[in-house]
């Protein structure tokens, strides 16, 4: 079975042969849409792997469905529009839009197109991945180091020791470390 594809286009013939087009190339086209109003819920519904829209210019409703598509929903979204204006074009990147294609769709050039949106998506969703769990590194880093201090203002030891007690605690307690780290901040401030 192919790639789950919703299609939305104001135009019924194009969208027609869009779809054609996207069936003989292997893909499942779930739906075709003459607008995108509520696409969000839409593309939740019917499981859509990749949205393809084709629009003249998208209007700022039109961006944020995609944002909502794209980002929140982690579905590549490939954008067909007339409009080549820069700041359109930042507008729907920014918007989670993994591909915009200026000078309209034709069903040869949906393929490869949508192939380029979906591994840019990927790239992109593993970048982001990436970004979270160093964020979240550097929070638990920030934490552990806070509990640090805590430990070696109150039992007067030197910074080694002071890891060295949290890491025994946390093996001790079949623990992670940031875990043990959250508890000694938590007494710390019920005990003043």
């Amino acid at each position: 079975m192919g790639l789950r594809v919703i299609v939305v286009d104001d135009e019924r013939d194009r969208a027609e042969m869009v779809r054609s087009s996207l069936e003989a190339d292997g893909f499942t086209v779930v739906a075709v849409f003459a607008s995108g109003a509520g696409l969000p819920a839409r593309v939740a519904e019917l499981a859509a792997d990749v949205i393809i829209v084709d629009i003249d210019s998208p209007d700022r409703d039109t961006l944020e469905d995609m944002r909502r598509v794209g980002i929140e929903q982690g579905r590549p979204v490939v954008m067909f529009a007339q409009d080549g204006k820069p700041e359109t074009i930042k507008a729907a990147v920014e918007a989670g839009v993994s591909a915009y294609v200026v000078d309209g769709l034709k069903p040869d050039r949906v393929r490869p197109v949508i192939d380029v949106a979906i591994a840019r998506f990927a790239q992109f969703q593993s970048l982001r991945g990436e970004l979270d769990k160093a964020r979240t590194t550097l929070a638990e880093r920030k934490q552990i180091e806070k509990a640090k201090g805590i430990l070696m203002k109150r039992r007067k030891v030197e910074e080694d020791e002071a890891y060295r007690l949290m890491r025994r605690m946390a093996m001790d307690q079949k623990q992670r470390l940031i875990d043990v780290a959250n508890k000694v901040i938590e007494a710390a401030e019920l005990l003043g």
